[in-house]
């Protein structure tokens, strides 16, 4: 049992009314494919019980281990909750791959990518811009090697907030459909974007950066790009512009972000992969800001 703005889980009752785990089928040769509402309701069942697994391992104390830097950390419960994930898929869509921030990979028809925990410094500094999330994709990359957005999900423990998207279906947060993005210039609009700041000594990462913070009316770094991206979608937040962004950190909010009419791209300037989303206009503008007069912006 996890409290959360006074109320308390249920492990038999999953967030927002969805079916547990349990009642979504086995994985047997006489069930039908999974339907895109069969797959978003174990999307949004998988990231409730990841993100309630990761906030009492919290509680009860964790180990760490650095990655690549003293902000990239990974905890016993990034691990936890990735093997919770993986295993219900493995049994639940026996068919599909997966791959995981924390190392699962495994082949399949379709692809399901995991982020356990999307902002574990945030996690294990007691900030609360942190997050589960889970993308799905059937469609092939394109000639650049990037994958379009398809199935999002990703639950916000600190604000009770799950949200879901698919191809088809509006994107919702915590079950209620979002309005769709208003085309808005980026001066207009708050940005939320990241940088590690050793990248900042390169000019190809630095004077992109610059010009599209400078293009803005205010900017934003929660340290969760789902989070952020979910943010997007519901207007709270105006715009976001991220480098070189592994799959599993740019899927999930991506989805939720075009399912509400809003533009998702990933653009090559520079030797750099920038993905984009926000309302169209806006993604024009930060578009035209990277490019800065130069001639190998690349969609």
């Amino acid at each position: 049992m996890w409290p959360t703005r006074g109320r308390v889980w249920d492990g038999n009752v999953t967030a927002r009314g969805y079916p547990p785990v349990s009642e979504l089928g086995s994985p047997t040769v006489d069930n039908d494919p999974p339907t895109v509402d069969d797959d978003l309701a174990l999307a949004g069942d998988l990231v409730c019980e990841a993100g309630r697994l990761a906030a009492r391992m919290l509680a009860d104390g964790l180990d760490t281990q650095r990655k690549s830097s003293v902000s990239d950390v990974v905890s016993a419960a990034d691990r936890a909750a990735e093997d919770l994930i993986a295993g219900r898929l493995a049994e639940l869509r026996p068919a599909d791959g997966l791959v995981g921030e924390e190392g699962t990979d495994r082949p399949g028809r379709r692809t399901w990518f995991i982020d356990p925990v999307d902002g574990t410094y945030n996690f294990l500094a007691g900030l609360p811009f942190w997050c589960s999330a889970i993308a799905l994709t059937d469609q092939p990359a394109d000639s650049a090697g990037d994958l379009p957005p398809g199935l999002g999900a990703v639950y916000f423990p600190q604000a009770d907030e799950l949200w879901l998207a698919a191809p088809g279906r509006p994107t919702t947060c915590n079950g209620r459909p979002l309005a769709a993005l208003s085309d808005v210039p980026l001066a207009e609009l708050s940005l939320a974007s990241y940088q590690h700041p050793p990248r900042l000594s390169d000019p190809d990462v630095r004077e992109p950066t610059l010009a599209v913070i400078g293009g803005a009316a205010t900017v934003r770094m929660l340290g969760s790009g789902s989070v952020e991206l979910a943010l997007v979608a519901s207007g709270r937040l105006g715009a976001w512009a991220q480098l070189d962004c592994p799959a599993w950190d740019w899927l999930p909010g991506a989805a939720l972000v075009r399912s509400v009419g809003g533009s998702t791209e990933v653009l090559r300037h520079r030797g750099h992969r920038w993905h984009l989303a926000g309302n169209r206009q806006a993604v024009a503008d930060i578009r035209r800001l990277i490019a800065g007069g130069t001639p190998d912006l690349v969609p």
